[in-house]
């Protein structure tokens, strides 16, 4: 009999998680921000240090399932170099993804989310975590926490 994975709970999503790259508070942040899933009890806070306008550091601190804890470490490899209209389309890539799409660079190891949509916001909500954060840097003035 072959054991058949979690879809929601496969390795790699487990890996990411366990590795925690981006964990942790920034030494200097530009911005941070925090989002909270009511639905779940997830809250996401990351930090961002910027420079002209771009990513160039984020660190966040995760109390959430591991799907959400997942997203934040991948999404801490890639943010670096990133300005806010690359993280939005990275953002719509991944909701994209998450109702069947295509998946952008490192998020194919959620593949197994889409037909469960309950979960998507779990993947999203580092994202909504550092475009919240970059447009509280970027547009102080219409940006509320």
């Amino acid at each position: 009999m072959v054991e058949q994975e979690d879809p929601l709970y496969r390795r790699e999503i487990l890996r990411l998680a366990a590795n925690a790259t981006g964990a942790g508070h920034l030494a200097h942040p530009d911005a941070s921000a925090t989002v909270h899933n009511p639905a779940c009890g997830d809250r996401v806070t990351v930090e961002l240090a910027l420079e002209a306008g771009r990513i160039s550091a984020l660190g966040h601190t995760t109390q959430a399932c591991v799907l959400t804890q997942a997203s934040a470490a991948l999404l801490s490899g890639l943010a670096p170099g990133r300005g806010q209209a690359e993280l939005e389309a990275l953002a719509d890539r991944v909701r994209a993804f998450l109702a069947g799409g295509p998946p952008p660079e490192g998020y194919g190891v959620f593949d197994g989310m889409t037909a469960h949509t309950g979960r998507h916001r779990c993947v999203l909500l580092p994202l909504e975590a550092a475009l919240k954060a970059l447009a509280a840097a970027t547009h102080p003035s219409t940006s509320s926490g």
